[in-house]
């Protein structure tokens, strides 16, 4: 006899949403500010989000943006933009008119919504391809009130790119880089899992922004598994630290820019709330190298069994973990494989390396991006027969713990002897004096690169350039330490907290070039 043929309900960005809206729909779904928003009332607000855009006219496989910071309403429109078959350009709200517009002509998005706090930099944007733009606030409530309800459209694939989110522009023009439902959908179980503290009764704290594709997922997953989150508007240090002191929360992310910043607080402030988050689970750290004295500080605040340290990237999404119990035993690692993944890691000829070596970091999961917006080759480069690499060079230890040596890219070679920023850093990250550290290679007539380090300062403390030389002697060998320093108010990052080393190489070529003339 035949079986029927059946069609298994597709894994979408919503679905989790909308099944725990039918389970508890007066439970609290997501905090922000006055707002609380119940499971009912989110999963109706989806539903007309879904409603108005295909009243708005739009169509399975369009492009739309959203730009905005944190805010009640980002879950409802990526969630409802994904149902009617959208793909939602998340842009960094920190964007220029001009950086506004140069995303939206690439993905030749119809619609934006805008937050009424950016809505001037979204009028002074000239589009190409925009046809509305729709401000968060009274205009965004008066079409979602007249919006009728709509369910997903049928024809979405749960393989369909759901999300675009545009890279930093870190080593240049930025990318836009295709999500699919499916792919978050998997990594949220796969964290459900690994992390402990995405399920009904947990309380998440919600800081890091939701327009950049971890921020949005730590978040959303939440929402997905039948929690809470209560989301911030924006990161104060010493906010955040009184807040999981005085509410029950069970997880927080954030990236190291936010665990630096908290450590830079005054002692008194900080002592406290020390030992007063007693309902955490589990602290997670991503988007750049968490230094391994800011792990020691965070275990010796909050206490053991909480950190975790996770690498990825948003284009093969997590790749691996290091849980608590390795945090002081596996110093600098960032663990083996998180859940689903197969990691390669190879050397310039293609061929894998042995325990110890290094070699650039391939990964391969059901969390793998679907390819970069309109550029074929660029993701020829990063996709290799399923494997995707971020040009990360790492090395493995005979127990399977990953250690990030840096990225390729930034590789220095000086003298003939090639030369890893990041294990400079680690050494400067030990001085205690420095808040933060970053070294890139700069043109050098003798050695062809020489390194230089830029460096902020802890408030009220002072370091000189010939003490940080002598500091790093006593750990590296002659050709690692830096030959140049420069003392900076801040480093330049982008949205998920990573250092704009480019910007930084800029700064010490026009610099020189000033003082040439």
């Amino acid at each position: 006899m035949t079986a029927p043929n059946r069609r298994c309900d597709p894994l979408l960005l919503s679905s989790g949403l909308h099944a725990v809206a039918l389970r508890f729909p007066s439970k609290p779904a997501l905090l922000f500010g006055q707002i609380t928003r119940t499971y009912a009332e989110l999963a109706t607000r989806v539903r007309r989000v879904c409603g108005l855009a295909r009243s708005l006219g739009l169509r399975k496989g369009d492009r739309v943006a959203v730009f905005a910071p944190n805010c009640a309403e980002y879950l409802e429109l990526v969630a409802g933009l994904a149902d009617a078959g959208l793909i939602v350009a998340t842009l960094n709200a920190r964007s220029t008119a001009h950086e506004l517009a140069a995303a939206c002509d690439d993905c030749e998005a119809r619609v934006l919504f805008v937050h009424s706090q950016l809505a001037g930099a979204a009028h002074e944007a000239r589009f190409k391809t925009v046809e509305r733009i729709i401000i968060l606030g009274e205009e965004y409530e008066g079409l979602l009130r007249d919006a009728p309800e709509c369910s997903p459209v049928p024809d979405i694939e749960e393989t369909d790119p759901f999300a675009l989110v545009y890279s930093s522009g870190t080593t240049g023009k930025p990318k836009g880089i295709l999500i699919s439902h499916r792919s978050r959908v998997l990594t949220f179980h796969a964290m459900a899992m690994e992390y402990g503290c995405y399920g009904p009764d947990d309380y998440q704290l919600g800081i890091a922004p939701m327009a950049h594709g971890a921020g949005f997922a730590f978040i959303m997953a939440s929402v997905f598994f039948g929690g809470t989150v209560k989301i911030l508007p924006s990161f104060d240090p010493m906010e955040v630290v009184a807040t999981l002191a005085s509410e029950p929360f069970t997880s927080v992310f954030m990236v190291p820019t936010h665990f630096h910043a908290i450590f830079a607080a005054e002692k008194s402030q900080l002592d406290r709330y020390r030992g007063k988050a007693t309902t955490l689970k589990s602290i997670i750290s991503n988007a750049s190298a968490l230094p391994q004295t800011t792990k020691e500080k965070i275990v010796a605040y909050w206490g053991e069994g909480l950190l975790h340290e996770t690498y990825g990237s948003t284009e093969a999404g997590i790749v691996t973990n290091l849980r608590p119990r390795f945090q002081l035993i596996k110093r600098q690692s960032v663990g083996p494989a998180f859940a689903l993944n197969c990691i390669r890691l190879l050397d310039d000829d293609g061929r894998e390396v042995g325990p110890g070596e290094v070699g650039e970091l391939f990964s391969r999961s059901p969390y793998v991006f679907n390819g970069y917006w309109n550029q074929p080759e660029e993701t020829a480069k990063a996709l290799r027969d399923g494997w995707v690499t971020a040009g990360d060079l790492a090395r493995r230890d005979e127990d399977g713990f990953h250690y990030i040596v840096d990225r390729k890219k930034d590789m220095v070679v000086t003298g003939g002897f090639n030369v890893y920023p990041r294990e400079v850093e680690e050494v400067l990250h030990r001085h205690p004096a420095l808040l933060e550290a970053a070294v890139v290679g700069t043109p050098d007539e003798y050695f062809g690169e020489a390194l230089c380090a830029f460096l902020v300062v802890r408030q009220g403390m002072h370091v000189s350039a010939d003490e940080l030389q002598q500091h790093c002697r006593e750990m590296l060998s002659g050709y690692k330490v830096p030959k140049h320093y420069r003392f900076v108010a801040s480093l330049p990052k982008n949205a998920g907290g990573k250092v704009l080393k480019t910007a930084l190489s800029k700064s010490f070529i026009e610099e020189t070039s000033r003082a040439a003339k």
